[in-house]
């Protein structure tokens, strides 16, 4: 039973945190091109709301709820290579979003800010969406690879 409940909390983990990655990246291009200062900066604001309440607790159960199952089921966390590869693979996620991602999202969400009731949306703001996006796509590939090992378990 407190297997069932680790695997249940590590999947919903990765429910949260891929279903949000996805859907936000998608509203916030929808948002960006309209090119509404109100518009954007709403969106932007739900980035910042969405990663605290979903991103980072996706994060927490994914982790907790893994590592318990590995735990339980007996697993050694560092000899299955489809088990080291998957931990590795969402380290380097993990690192491409605190680096890079949330400090772009912290400079955006305070420049939306001071448009958001209308104001210019200025160049730096456009240009911080774009790095957003592009790293945001290469943030996600690792840990959609992570995915695909921890279902697969090819070796």
């Amino acid at each position: 039973m407190a297997y069932d409940i680790a695997k249940f909390l590590h999947i919903t983990g990765i429910v949260m945190l891929m279903g949000n990655i996805t859907a936000t990246a998608f509203w916030k291009v929808f948002a960006d091109r309209t090119r509404d200062p109100r518009i954007i900066g709403f969106a932007q604001r739900l980035v910042t709301i969405t990663d605290w309440s979903l991103t980072l607790w996706g994060i927490i159960l994914t982790m907790a709820g893994g590592y318990a199952a590995a735990i339980i089921a007996g697993l050694d966390l560092f000899s299955s290579t489809w088990l080291v590869w998957s931990q590795g693979l969402f380290v380097v996620a993990g690192m491409i979003w605190m680096i890079v991602l949330l400090p772009i999202q912290i400079r955006q969400h305070k420049v939306a800010k001071t448009f958001a009731q209308g104001g210019e949306i200025p160049e730096s703001y456009r240009r911080d969406s774009r790095n957003w996006i592009i790293w945001g796509l290469i943030g996600t590939v690792p840990l959609v690879a992570a995915v695909w090992l921890m279902v697969a378990k090819p070796y």
